[in-house]
C-alpha cells in the first residue's frame, strides 16, 4: 500500500485536532490552568503551609507533580472521547472508515490529538506551578516517559468510551464516577505511607497511584512504589487498551451513531 495517502490522512487528522484545540483554547487549555492554579493556591499555599513536609519536601512541592499528572489524565481522556463521539454524531467517522487508511491509522489520529492536548495542558500547568513554588528535576527522561505512557493510556481509554457512548451525557459518566475518585485516591495529595495498612494495601490496586508516583519520582526522586512496577503497570495497561481499541474497530462495535 502506498504510504503517502496514509501519511496525508494521518497528518490531516492531527492538524485538524490541533487547530481545534488551539481555536477553542478557552475550553481546552484555559480551564485546567485556572483549576490547577486554585489547587496550588488553596491546597499548596494556604493549607500546605500548615502541613508537615512529606518525604522531606514542602507539601506544595510534593503535590505539584500529582496535580500536573491529574491535568494530563483528564485532558488526554476528554479530548479523545469528545472528538470521537462528535465524529460519530456528525457521521464524519463514516468517511474515515471507508477511506484507504487502515484502522490503526485512524486510531493513531484520534490518540495523537489526546497526546497533543495533554502535552499542551501539562506544559501550561507546569508554568503555572512556577508562580507558587520551585520545581526540582530529578530525571527529565522519567518525567517524559511517565507522562507519555499515561497520556497514551487515557487517550485509548477515552476512545473506548467514545465508541460505546450513545449520548453526550454518556461521555461524562466515566470521568465523573471513575476517573475523579481514582485520581483523588491515587496519591496526588498524600503519600500512601501515611495511610493505615488496610487503606495503603487497597491503594496499590489503583493504577493511577503508579502513574502519579512515577511522574513524582522524575521531579523529586521519591516514590511510594518501585519505579519498575509503575512502568510495568503503565506499559501493560497501555498495550491492553491498544489491543482492545484495535479489536473494537475491526469488530465495528459502536462506530455508528
Amino acid at each position: 500500500m502506498n504510504r503517502a495517502p496514509i501519511l496525508v490522512g494521518y497528518y490531516t487528522m492531527v492538524r485538524k485536532d490541533f487547530m481545534r484545540i488551539v481555536r477553542i483554547w478557552s475550553q481546552t487549555l484555559l480551564p485546567p490552568a485556572i483549576t490547577m492554579a486554585l489547587y496550588f493556591a488553596i491546597f499548596g499555599t494556604f493549607i500546605g503551609s500548615q502541613v508537615a513536609a512529606v518525604h522531606g519536601f514542602p507539601y506544595i512541592q510534593f503535590i505539584v507533580p500529582g496535580l500536573i499528572m491529574m491535568s494530563v489524565i483528564t485532558s488526554a481522556y476528554m479530548n479523545t472521547v469528545s472528538t470521537f463521539y462528535f465524529a460519530k454524531w456528525t457521521r464524519t467517522i463514516d468517511e474515515l472508515l471507508v477511506s484507504p487508511m487502515p484502522s490503526w491509522v485512524v486510531i493513531a489520529g484520534f490518540v495523537s490529538g489526546g497526546l497533543i492536548r495533554a502535552g499542551l495542558v501539562g506544559v501550561i500547568v507546569v508554568a503555572v506551578s512556577l508562580f507558587f513554588t520551585k520545581l526540582s528535576l530529578f530525571s527529565v527522561g522519567i518525567i517524559f516517559a511517565a507522562a507519555l505512557l499515561t497520556a497514551l493510556l487515557f487517550s485509548f481509554l477515552g476512545l473506548i468510551n467514545g465508541i460505546f457512548a450513545k449520548s453526550f451525557d454518556a461521555i461524562s459518566i466515566v470521568p465523573t464516577f471513575v476517573l475523579t475518585p481514582l485520581t483523588y485516591l491515587g496519591g496526588v495529595f498524600y503519600s500512601v505511607e501515611q495511610l493505615p495498612e488496610f487503606f495503603r494495601n487497597l491503594s496499590y490496586f489503583n493504577p493511577i497511584l503508579y502513574m502519579v508516583n512515577a511522574f513524582r519520582y522524575g521531579f523529586l526522586g521519591v516514590s511510594d512504589v518501585p519505579l519498575s512496577h509503575a512502568f510495568a503497570v503503565m506499559g501493560t495497561l497501555s498495550v491492553i487498551a491498544f489491543v482492545t481499541t484495535i479489536w473494537l474497530f475491526h469488530k465495528g462495535a459502536g462506530l455508528k451513531q
